[in-house]
């Protein structure tokens, strides 16, 4: 089982992950992300463009270590590992 954790900004396009824990089965990045989309719709398309690359606002950690493969999202996720999805924020 993978725990999936969301910067809060995210929640305001996502309201219905506010205040759930997110965990899934998956092995790599790809397989966490498909899993987040099927509890909000459109999540993947926020966050990855229209070929599923990882859109250059966003990153995604797992553990305490930013994933390398940004185009097909083939990182492996360890059983029982914590991935972090983070939008930068940016403005003045």
């Amino acid at each position: 089982m993978v725990t999936v954790e969301l910067t809060r900004h995210l929640f305001t396009f996502f309201p219905a992950l506010k205040g759930r824990a997110l965990e899934c089965e998956a092995t790599t990045v790809a397989e966490v992300i498909r899993a987040v989309e099927a509890l909000a719709e459109g999540f993947t398309f926020y966050i990855c463009d229209e070929r599923g690359r990882l859109r250059p606002h966003v990153n995604i950690f797992i553990g305490d270590t930013r994933i390398a493969d940004r185009k097909q999202l083939s990182d492996r996720v360890p059983d029982g590992g914590r991935v972090f999805i983070l939008q930068a924020l940016s403005g003045g």
